[in-house]
């Protein structure tokens, strides 16, 4: 509206005026809240950036030099003990040995736990506590995993080589921990009573979101039970899937403790993963800046399972 010669209040200032004030009050108010967004997220950046990330730098710059630990690193070797780490024969055994119990625990480990999470899912009498018994050894810690099975595979008079002479008759007590050719297998069965609860419970809540209407309408549509399975029931679990998928892999190339606490990745190196090559070398040998090639080789390693599990998700959201 414009001025008149007969002095009305002009409106298109005072509405400007309006306009102005109202933006300043926005960021107020964009302000105070980044405020109190910073405040809250402040403690955890500082925690997650002095036990996270500055020691990931730190292991990149350590592992530069040919340093023991003690006193500043001087001798520069450049790339040269990320070399050695990845020429080393034991170090791409311990590798294989990963690469092993990652391809056990997707082959066997988390079929095993889809097909016990269906049938516990069909109305299964005590199914309450079936989960809580298969759930219960993800509980334990690592360590206490590793010292109960150590008494369980005892050769003399363990609980596995008791149970096995008494069914078997003539059955000679095995050392299953320190036959090179058993103790791989030992382990990943330990690991898979540990873990197998989680991913039981995984695929039994994706299951609750499956819709009932569907598998009727496929079992009405002439589908079988494993083809409803195949065609409906899985492709609606994906992201569980893909989760267990993720968190399995990662945690074969990151096993230490269980390992370390059962065989310390013996015998002669048979059990060795890439974790406790490291601990080895880092620890036990004071070869700090090769102890740090390493880790950052399990870095690179993992962080590229996360980038694969990152694509798939994205790729299954968009499809």
């Amino acid at each position: 509206m414009q001025p008149t010669h007969t002095g009305q209040t002009v409106a298109a200032p005072v509405h400007a005026r309006a306009v102005l004030v109202g933006a300043r009050h926005g960021r107020r108010v964009d302000v105070e809240r980044l405020t109190t967004i910073a405040f809250f997220l402040l403690p955890a950046a500082v925690v997650y950036s002095i036990f996270v990330l500055l020691p990931v730098f730190q292991a990149i710059y350590y592992s530069f030099f040919q340093w023991n630990g003690l006193g500043a690193p001087t001798d520069f070797v450049g790339f040269d003990n990320l070399v050695r780490v990845l020429g080393d024969t034991t170090f791409r055994n311990a590798l294989s040995h990963n690469i092993i119990i990652l391809v056990l625990s997707i082959a066997l480990q988390l079929p095993l736990a889809f097909g016990l999470a269906l049938l516990v899912n069909k109305g299964l009498r005590g199914k309450t506590v079936f989960r809580t018994i298969f759930f219960l050894p993800y509980v334990l810690s690592d360590v206490i995993t590793g010292v109960v099975w150590n008494f369980i595979y005892k050769p003399e008079n363990g609980l596995l080589n008791s149970i096995l002479g008494s069914v078997i008759p003539g059955f000679t007590p095995q050392g299953w921990l320190g036959n090179p050719q058993t103790v791989l297998g030992a382990l990943f069965l330990v690991m898979t009573w540990k873990y197998f609860g989680l991913h039981l419970l995984l695929f039994l809540a994706a299951l609750q979101d499956v819709p009932r209407e569907l598998e009727e309408a496929a079992a009405i549509d002439g589908a079988t039970r494993p083809q409803t399975i195949l065609r409906v029931i899985i492709p609606l679990m994906g992201n569980t899937a893909r989760l267990s998928v993720y968190l399995s892999a990662l945690g074969s190339l990151q096993i230490f403790d269980l390992v370390w606490v059962m065989t310390t990745g013996g015998p002669v190196g048979a059990s060795d993963t890439m974790a406790t090559y490291m601990y080895k070398f880092g620890f036990q040998r004071f070869a700090i800046g090769y102890g740090s090639a390493v880790a950052i080789a399990i870095f690179v390693f993992c962080l590229g399972v996360s980038l694969i599990y990152q694509r798939a998700s994205r790729q299954s959201e968009f499809a």
